[in-house]
């Protein structure tokens, strides 16, 4: 289970620091609602690693999380915009999950895997600048996989599509939630995506997360 007790920030002149404790489950998704400005960024870099508390705790399982770095974590972060890089084709940003020393045709057994799991099958090819929106979430979540890192945030990763894509993102995350095991943290002001697939739910206000 990913811990956070008591994770206390403030930015400089900030009169009162917010104040994190939250539970997330394995194979579940928890939500982190709230107003624009309300911290929800702010949670979400706390626990990637971008910003370091005054005190608390944050721990998976056993693993105390704060003495590592970014890039130690077992923490994936997928955006709304979802940081691929337009000029290389969907394999190609997909890999960039994998090892650098592994093996060309383990990548691309692996790629493929990953590709026919989100529903792209035969989509490795192509740049990732020509894909819709709804792909380029499925590509960034392809690439989630192959990090194989316990932990996922998403922040506001649905805002930018359309309803029927909205529908069809929303429902392949929480079944790859469920059938990787990942702890699973949305962060969202958009009650019908936290309504459509939140098992735990929370309110960040004043400072503070309420569990609802």
């Amino acid at each position: 289970m990913l811990r956070a007790e008591d994770l206390c920030f403030a930015y400089p002149g900030q009169a009162e620091p917010y104040r994190f404790t939250f539970a997330a489950r394995p194979g579940e998704i928890t939500a982190i609602s709230g107003a624009s400005g309300s911290g929800k960024s702010t949670l979400l870099d706390l626990l990637a690693g971008f910003l370091s508390p005054r005190s608390g705790k944050l721990t998976l399982d056993a693993t105390d999380l704060l003495p590592l770095a970014p890039e130690e974590r077992p923490i994936s972060l997928l955006l709304q915009s979802e940081s691929l890089f337009e000029h290389l084709s969907a394999g190609r940003n997909i890999a960039l999950g994998l090892p650098d020393n592994m093996a060309r045709h383990d990548i691309a057994a692996n790629v493929a895997n990953a590709l026919a799991e989100v529903g792209l099958e035969g989509f490795g090819e192509q740049r990732a600048a020509t894909l819709s929106g709804g792909q380029k979430q499925r590509v960034a979540l392809a690439r989630t996989l192959l990090r194989d890192r316990a932990v996922l945030l998403l922040d506001e990763p649905f805002s930018a599509l359309d309803d029927d894509t909205r529908q069809l993102i929303r429902t392949l995350v929480r079944t790859l939630t469920t059938r990787h095991n990942w702890h699973t943290i949305l962060v969202s002001h958009h009650a019908d995506d936290i309504d459509a697939i939140a098992h735990w739910r929370y309110r960040l206000a004043n400072f503070h997360l309420t569990a609802e």
